[in-house]
């Protein structure tokens, strides 16, 4: 522990500050710090302590405004090791303690009691048994006289031992309770030192006078993802979406009524693309491992006090406007690839690893539905919505997107990477709108051989209803099955309504169905090899 004598405590003063605002990215977070200064004019350091451990000494930077003039020659970091108070909870877990033990040492008595009761009864039944027996035998005692002493004694015999049983019972589970008091008080009484940071500001200071000095770093372990809810009527083609953010940290300090801000920028990536060096290999033995030196050596305020990183992300970011959303809950801002949203209201983000969520924006998008079927899978179809990004909006990050019909939940979407103008699709799930059946209707087998080739047809039957009261229009997919062999030919050889064959034996439909309109699909293929080849796979 270092002992400042007064010479250098004048020289050096301790400063209380408290965190303004917060920029959470992917992996990380910059915090800022204000502090406010009434200097004497002596002042050769600034030191803010209780600052968590997981700072980035290389991402520190500070600045400053006053009514004196203040230089910032550098900016050091240090560890400092603390124990943290106990006193009350030893007093509180010494109390309860010395209550189980109280409550341990009445039982103990009571279970005393009982045996000496216990053992009165048993002394009792010896001595009196034989001049029992013997005025049993002259009959000076009756058959319900001896019946309510034999009961008497069973009876007293057997509440002690109950009572005796249930106390030892009592006394055990207070043993254990006492055990895990014990064991916590142990431990608490056992100091643990707190791990905290500092930095140290060395400064020039041209006379008194009241300075705002504002301070700040990198942190890890804190980090933002999002997801969204979307909304469908059945009565309209609008889709709701909420834009939700999910913010985790346990940087060792609680962001408490700060402006929160979210950055899609990635600054521990840098600006630059990585460069690739030579690859070597060899084999020598392992180097020894270097530690650094517990106190950061003192670093040039302009040169290093700040991450390359951030600085570029920052200054990109505030190269153009703000683009805001329609209906504003965050402030949405974006250049190139990084997107903003800077939350309204004070941001509440405690230190305890847990998910906080909080809503970036809510809007309404235009939408429009489509049935999609695979009948040779599953005879259902299943509602696509087609949603377009407002030109002016912001970008949708990919993330899990919780999709609700009516207000009931149907499923999860995966949302990809979406940006302003760009159409995307959310699949809905099963509707029951659209009712449709499919048949094997024809299977032949040509018994002539013509060209020395075995021919099978296949005809399918497809009819599909629309159960709705409006207009549907339904993407039906079919498929034929390929051929990985030369002498194997499929050949498609009649649809209705006519299509083409599309990639990889795939039919496509793309009908528009009227309200209760029944409509039939019909296609026939063949399939031709040589008698002597065994097919697989074959089976429709």
């Amino acid at each position: 522990m270092t002992i400042d004598n007064p010479q250098t405590s004048s020289l050096r003063q301790t400063v209380e500050s408290q965190i303004l605002a917060v920029t959470v990215y992917s992996d990380r977070a910059l915090v800022t710090r204000q502090a406010r200064v009434s200097l004497t004019g002596e002042e050769k350091e600034l030191v803010l302590t209780s600052l968590p451990v997981t700072l980035e000494t290389d991402s520190v930077r500070v600045s400053g405004k006053g009514t004196v003039g203040v230089r910032l020659l550098g900016v050091s970091s240090d560890r400092i090791y603390t124990t943290k108070p106990v006193g009350e909870r030893i007093a509180q877990l010494t109390r309860q303690i010395q209550q189980l033990e109280t409550e341990q040492r009445h039982l103990q008595a009571q279970i005393d009691a009982l045996a000496l009761q216990s053992s009165f009864i048993a002394g009792l039944r010896e001595k009196i048994e034989e001049p029992f027996a013997q005025s049993l035998s002259r009959k000076n005692l009756s058959l319900s006289e001896t019946l309510d002493f034999i009961n008497f004694l069973g009876s007293q015999y057997g509440e002690y031992a109950i009572a005796s049983g249930e106390c030892k019972t009592q006394q055990d589970e207070l043993k254990k309770q006492l055990q895990v008091l014990r064991t916590s008080l142990q431990k608490i009484q056992t100091p643990h030192p707190q791990e905290s940071a500092s930095l140290i500001i060395a400064v020039e200071v041209a006379g008194a006078g009241d300075f705002e000095l504002e301070v700040s770093y990198v942190v890890n372990r804190a980090s933002w993802t999002p997801f969204y809810d979307l909304r469908l009527s059945n009565t309209s083609n609008i889709v709701n979406l909420t834009y939700l953010a999910e913010v985790t940290q346990s940087t060792g300090e609680d962001w408490l009524g700060v402006d929160l801000t979210l950055s899609t920028a990635k600054p521990g990536l840098g600006t630059l693309p990585p460069r690739l060096e030579p690859w070597y290999i060899n084999a020598h033995s392992l180097p020894p491992v270097e530690f650094m030196s517990r106190r950061a050596t003192q670093m040039p305020m302009m040169a290093q006090a700040a991450t390359r990183g951030i600085e570029e992300a920052e200054e990109e970011v505030t190269q153009e406007s703000p683009i805001e959303a329609e209906i504003v809950a965050a402030e949405v801002s974006q250049a190139g690839s990084v997107v903003t949203f800077k939350l309204n209201g004070n941001g509440n983000i405690p230190s305890d690893g847990a998910p906080h969520k909080t809503t970036i924006f809510n809007d309404d998008y235009p939408s429009s539905c489509d049935y999609i079927a695979i009948p040779r899978l599953v005879t259902f179809a299943y509602l696509q919505a087609k949603v377009k990004n407002s030109v002016n909006g912001a970008t949708l990050l990919p993330g899990k997107a919780n999709v609700f019909r009516d207000n009931m939940f149907v499923g999860t979407n995966n949302l990809g990477h979406i940006a302003p103008g760009q159409e995307f699709k959310i699949n809905l799930g099963i509707d029951e709108g659209l009712k449709i059946e499919r048949d094997l209707v024809t299977r032949q087998v040509d018994k002539k051989m013509m060209s020395s080739q075995r021919r099978i047809t296949y005809g399918y039957r497809l009819i599909i209803t629309n159960l709705l009261d409006k207009e549907a229009r339904l993407i039906l997919t079919e498929q034929l099955p390929v051929s990985r062999n030369e002498q194997l030919k499929i050949r498609l050889t009649r649809t209705n309504p006519q299509i083409q064959l599309g990639e990889m034996g795939m039919l496509e439909w793309d009908l528009t169905l009227l309200a209760e309109e029944k409509r039939e699909i019909n296609y026939q293929f063949t399939v031709e090899y040589p008698p002597d080849l065994i097919v697989t796979g074959l089976d429709i």
